[in-house]
């Protein structure tokens, strides 16, 4: 087995599996539009080996198969930049939430407390009114 026919059902089983991971929910479709461009490029380079070829010169590789090596580091560079930021947005705002929880809890703590001291002064005042 070649390396393209090889190539071309990799790329096939990812498609396969990123349909998947989107029916199910798994996947948001934001982060799979990389992946499915990423598929498509292996299935035009797969369908298309000369393609690698002829832009090779063009980029200054010397080697066709640097040239997808390289687009395969670009594009392992680019998603983990996208996951860095989306973890960098997720923990901000689980640090927001965990500060708004701490908040209100001391808001509650304090209506709680207020609520007791008054239910304590009621208590007292009609003791108070029960022994004249």
């Amino acid at each position: 087995m070649t390396a393209y026919p090889f190539a071309l059902a990799i790329s096939a089983v990812m498609v396969l599996l990123l349909l998947w991971l989107l029916r199910s929910r798994r996947l948001k479709e934001k982060y799979a539009g990389l992946w499915v461009v990423l598929a498509m490029a292996v299935v035009v380079l797969g369908v298309f080996p000369e393609l690698a070829g002829w832009i090779a010169p063009l980029t200054g590789v010397r080697t066709p198969i640097n040239l997808v090596f390289m687009l395969g580091f670009v594009a392992v560079l680019a998603v983990c930049i996208q996951l860095s930021a989306e973890l960098s947005r997720a923990e901000e705002g689980s640090r927001t939430l965990a500060e708004e929880i701490a908040l209100l809890s001391l808001r509650l703590e304090g209506v709680e407390q207020a609520a007791s001291e008054a239910g304590d002064r009621l208590n007292a005042e009609e003791t108070s009114s029960q022994t004249h």
